[in-house]
């Protein structure tokens, strides 16, 4: 578990999200302190903490839903104040609701709108010192990459556009110009012993990155390198921790079979069913009403059923029907089976309703219920572009070696997309979860899920 976390979180994000809650909590008791004029023998301090960390958890869960915890992109000094400025209003609006179900949770109003402004304030601060880091890689692990070509550009493109990735470029050995460099990396030829390289560029981690490893390999150095204590990272390895993905381009079918993952333990797949059958009959039961009143909402705006039933392929390309609220005219595919696309004209008012808050999508966990699909996992596609997308990306079949699910690791790292560039793009994520699927990503998964939901990101 603990291994799982650290992949997904490592630990100056942990470290960041810990030490923002620590100043939220320090900050609270301290106005405490201060009001009770530092007489500590009149401080309740069981009751201080307890409410501060109420206040914290409430504060920091509206940081993270307005994507403030999210620093792969440095925003500007207004968006960021902004964004921490409607993520505490809703704060408050959540924390009033809270006091006044546990009135014993509740803080003084001077208290706590005083604390309310130093905390923006410290925060403030902890951030614009956070992103400088940040800017100027500072506490960044250098990197030396052997190549040149694509894989090593596409590294390079995912290492610099993500500013929080903790890494920084320092080196490329190759005979030619990298087809991509961030402008500060030195060029060393092929044939340089690569322990000089390391030396002279600081760094202690190698990232074999050869489009074509044959004959090019420096074998030699790098055991020299890997003696010495130098990690020495595969490229596509390397690529996949750091972006989430997998590259399905340049992947091997080696790669494939010897990398670790691709594998569920049965007591993993027996806890997965257990949650999706509790979980399937809890949200039907009480999303009932709603269901009702969206069946009602279809009936009257346009004729025909109510439900969608469409074929989708599954788990061991086998095919079953997956149900949803019609969210488009009766005749919208009247000329065949075409991708849905943006502001498509054949979906209804209360479609287009529907699909922004995503509750066409609720009957499917009739689907999860009889073990067709499941709440995680990748997007069940129609069988006819399954046939196309077989043929022209390399390994799509593999993502049905799973359940498909509801939501999935594609849906919450891409953005929308209907075509076979979107289809290739989104298979890098699912061979991704494929391969780490576990417990831990499942939760995570559904987390974003809400996040994406409650912000109306992605829908079509």
């Amino acid at each position: 578990m603990l291994s799982t976390l650290k992949k997904y979180y490592p630990v100056r994000k942990v470290f960041f999200f810990l030490g923002e809650g620590a100043l939220i909590f320090i900050v609270i008791n301290g106005i405490y302190l201060l009001f009770s004029g530092f007489d500590i023998f009149y401080i309740d301090f069981i009751h201080n903490a307890a409410c501060a960390i109420s206040t914290t958890l409430v504060f920091q869960l509206t940081l993270y839903f307005y994507d403030l915890y999210d620093m792969r992109k440095i925003h500007s000094f207004m968006d960021t104040s902004f964004r921490m400025l409607q993520a505490f209003g809703v704060g408050c609006i959540i924390l009033a609701a809270l006091y006044f179900s546990f009135p014993q949770l509740s803080i003084s109003s001077v208290i706590f709108f005083i604390s309310a402004a130093a905390i923006f304030l410290v925060l403030t601060a902890w951030r614009t010192a956070y992103c400088l880091i940040l800017r100027k890689r500072l506490f960044a692990h250098p990197l030396l990459i052997i190549g040149t070509g694509k894989i090593a550009a596409q590294i390079t493109e995912e290492v610099e556009d993500n500013q929080d990735s903790g890494f920084k470029i320092t080196g490329f050995i190759g005979n030619s110009a990298p087809l991509c460099n961030p402008g500060k990396a030195q060029l060393f030829p092929l044939n340089t012993p690569l322990i000089d390289a390391c030396a002279h560029t600081k760094t202690n981690r190698i990232v074999v990155a050869l489009d074509d490893r044959r004959g090019t390999m420096p074998i030699e150095s790098l055991l020299e390198c890997k003696l010495q204590g130098i990690s020495i990272d595969d490229g596509i390895s390397f690529f996949e921790a750091v972006s989430g993905k997998i590259l399905v381009e340049n992947v091997n079918p080696a790669w494939l079979i010897f990398s670790n993952g691709f594998q569920t333990g049965r007591f993993s797949y027996i806890i997965k069913r257990v949650l999706d059958i509790f979980l399937s009959i809890f949200l039907l039961i009480l999303s009932l009403p709603l269901l009702l009143l969206t069946a009602l909402l279809i009936k009257i705006e346009s004729p025909g059923p109510i439900f969608y039933l469409q074929e989708r392929v599954g788990e061991r390309e086998e095919i079953f029907k997956v149900i949803k609220f019609r969210s488009m005219r009766q005749d919208a595919e009247k000329d065949g089976a075409v991708w849905a696309m943006k502001d498509d004209n054949r979906v209804t008012r209360i479609g287009e309703l529907i699909r922004k808050i995503r509750i066409d999508e609720i009957p499917q966990m009739w689907n999860v219920l009889k073990g067709e699909m499941s709440f995680v996992g990748p997007r069940p596609e129609r069988p006819v572009f399954v046939e196309k997308l077989n043929k022209a990306i390399p390994y799509y079949s593999l993502r049905h070696s799973v359940k498909p699910g509801i939501s999935g690791w594609a849906q919450i790292c891409y953005p929308y997309g209907a075509s076979e560039e979107d289809a290739l793009r989104k298979l890098e994520y699912d061979l991704y979860y494929i391969k780490n699927q576990s417990i831990f990503i499942d939760m995570l998964i559904i987390f974003r899920t809400v996040k994406t939901v409650l912000f109306q990101k992605g829908s079509r």
